[in-house]
This record gives C-alpha cells, sequence and structure tokens, in this order.
C-alpha cells in the first residue's frame, strides 16, 4: 500500500500446535451444541430469519420482523466454514450450500446484496462470506458475484474514505468501515480485483479514527484514559468504546497496518477495558448486540496480535461464553437480530482457534 501500510508480521505469534492445544473439550463440544441448534433453526430456502432493523443507542429498532436476514445468514454460513465443514460436502455441507444460493440470490443488478432492506453491514459479512466460499471451491459463478459485490463496496466508498449505513451516504463510521474492508481483503487475497486507491483511503479514515496524545491534549477528549481508543466518527470527536476500539485495531489489520503505535495503544486499552465490558454487557442473560459485535472484532484483534495478550483474553472471553450458552445450544440475543445472530458469532468467536477460515489466520 503507498506509504501508510506495514508489512511487518503479528508479534509473538504461536503456531497452528499452540493454537489447537488452547482447545478445550467443552469449548469443542459448545460449538457442535451450537451449530447443530444453527442447522435445525435454518428455514427452507437456505436463509436464517432474524430480526432487521439497526442501532439507535443501545436500542435496537426493527424495520422487518423475523425475514431472511442477509448479514445473519452470511455469519451463519461462516460459523460452519469456521468449524471445519464445506459446502456441499459433510455433516453440514447443505446447511453451506443453501445459505449461499440464498446469498446469491440477492445480489443485485449492481453488485448490492440486500433482502428486506437489510443495509451495507448486511452486504460487507454477505461479501466476506462469498469470498471465503470462493477461496474455497472456486467457482466461477461465485467469483462473479463476488466481484460484482465487491465493485459495489468501492463505488460506495465515500470522499471521506469510507461507508455508512445507505450506500453512497456522504457520513462514515467505525462500525461500517470495518466491515467493508474485512470484506475486501478477503475478496484480495483471492485474487478479487480490488483497488489499491480504495484500501489506502480507508486506511487514511482508520488511522484518523484512533485517539492520541495529540487529539487529547488539543480537548477532542476529556478524560486522558480514552487514549488508544478508536472514535465512532473521526471528524466530530464522537464516542469510543471497546467495540470500536477492537474494530478499529481489526481494521488496521485488514489494511495490511500491524506495527503501528496506534495498534500498540489500542491493544492495550482493550485490555485495561475487556473485563469491565464482559461484566457490563456479556454477563447478562440478553446477550446484547454490543457484547457479540466488540468481541467479534476483538478476538480477531488479539488474535493477530498474538501473546501475551491472546491468550488471557480468549481464556477469560471463552469462560464468559461457556456460562452464556442455553441448554439447547443457542447463544441469546434479545437485544439485536436475534438468537440466530448471537449463535453464530459466538461459535465464530470460539472457532477461532480452529484456524480453518482464512480471514481469521494470522
Amino acid at each position: 500500500m503507498a506509504g501508510i501500510v506495514c508489512a511487518a508480521a503479528p508479534a509473538s505469534a504461536p503456531d497452528l500446535d499452540d493454537d489447537l492445544e488452547l482447545v478445550t473439550p467443552a469449548q469443542r463440544e459448545a460449538v457442535e451444541r451450537g451449530l447443530a441448534w444453527l442447522a435445525k433453526e435454518q428455514d427452507a430456502d437456505g436463509s436464517w430469519h432474524a430480526m432487521i432493523g439497526y442501532k439507535l443507542n443501545e436500542d435496537y429498532p426493527y424495520t422487518a420482523r423475523d425475514r431472511g436476514h442477509i448479514g445473519v445468514t452470511a455469519l451463519a454460513g461462516m460459523a460452519f466454514l469456521a468449524g471445519g465443514h464445506l459446502p456441499g460436502r459433510g455433516e453440514y455441507g447443505p446447511q453451506i450450500e443453501n445459505a449461499l444460493d440464498f446469498i446469491l440470490s440477492r445480489v443485485g443488478e449492481d453488485g448490492y446484496i440486500t433482502a428486506f432492506g437489510s443495509r451495507m453491514y448486511s452486504h460487507a459479512f454477505a461479501t466476506l462470506f462469498l469470498a471465503e466460499i470462493y477461496g474455497m471451491t472456486h467457482r466461477e459463478d461465485v467469483r462473479r458475484k463476488l466481484q460484482e459485490a465487491v465493485d459495489f463496496i468501492v463505488k460506495s466508498q465515500n470522499a471521506q474514505g469510507g461507508w455508512r449505513y445507505e450506500p453512497l451516504a456522504s457520513e462514515s463510521d467505525m462500525s461500517i468501515v470495518v466491515c467493508q474492508v474485512l470484506a475486501l481483503r478477503a475478496a484480495r487475497n483471492i485474487g478479487i480485483r480490488v483497488p489499491r486507491s480504495t484500501v489506502d483511503r480507508a486506511a487514511q479514515y482508520v488511522v484518523k479514527s484512533a485517539v492520541t496524545e495529540r487529539s487529547f491534549h488539543r480537548g477532542h477528549f476529556s478524560f486522558g484514559e480514552e487514549i488508544g481508543s478508536f472514535h465512532y466518527q473521526p471528524e466530530n470527536s464522537s464516542r469510543s468504546s471497546f467495540p470500536l476500539t477492537a474494530a478499529g485495531v481489526t481494521a488496521l489489520h485488514g489494511v495490511g497496518i500491524y506495527s503501528d503505535q496506534a495498534i500498540e495503544r489500542g491493544i492495550e486499552y482493550l485490555v485495561r477495558e475487556h473485563s469491565h465490558f464482559n461484566r457490563r454487557w456479556g454477563q447478562r442473560e440478553d446477550g446484547h448486540y454490543f457484547f457479540w459485535y466488540g468481541h467479534y472484532y476483538a478476538v480477531q484483534a488479539f488474535y493477530t496480535r498474538g501473546d501475551p495478550y491472546w491468550r488471557p483474553y480468549f481464556k477469560e472471553l471463552r469462560e464468559v461464553l461457556l456460562g452464556m450458552q442455553e441448554e439447547d445450544g443457542s447463544f441469546p440475543n434479545s437485544t439485536g437480530p436475534g438468537d440466530v445472530f448471537g449463535t453464530a458469532v459466538g461459535c465464530l468467536i470460539l472457532e477461532i482457534p480452529y484456524r480453518f477460515l482464512p480471514i481469521f489466520q494470522r
């Protein structure tokens, strides 16, 4: 990447045997129970039904109820892939194949993947799912739709270098930017055309979002402990949080930056905050979307950064997750898209040491 991207490898990354050694029998059982529950919940058209809506402060207003959800279907499909299952083959091959058919059927002529009012969040997760599928199968029909979906992300990038909930919006925010960045990264890794300028502009946006000593001393923030976190929107000095910081660090990794000071400060912030974050959001019976969203990106940030941070973080999170799982194998999410969302993300988090999905590898 021109000027901005460092190619240094993540520090202290353990090898595959070390990762697998971290996996406990209880963890494997939780994943198996979660995947079995997801398989039972899949709809006949290949989708998973969920609540379609948007976050508003700590709430999640619905725009469509119990409909085939593009983003949730993509996440559920990736949960099976991350467990080592392949499309059309093995125990859960039919579920993956059916999810793929649903996603492909929703790629519009302009490349936008949407259904029942879903927006750019879902488009990015669906694009990521297609990239992982194409990397495994090299199916030409998947490649064509994937390129169209990537082109739509590229066309939707705004003057700030980011993306927002709706395509072609003039504003951006970190929660949307990270989704698009990871989709582009996965696609580029398998040979799909992604302009370098798109990645460079996204990288500049993410770097500007980091809270540094300079921004603190200029009066952009009231509390020094927020140094190391990431803004929701950098241009108006908006809020920062554990989920946004996890998104910021993961987005930097996604654009190929591994050795920037913003990453080190971001990881330090996450280390300081993750126990408090778990107590506030993870030990609630409802499994708030903040918890799932935050750890979906935090687990990637810590895993890519490696030890000495990775293992303590994951072991603590694993215990929280095992305590949250319901008897039927699902993970709760009453504030957000629903339990399919919680279960898909819960399984993905627990599966990251399996190292089956390329996007979750160092």
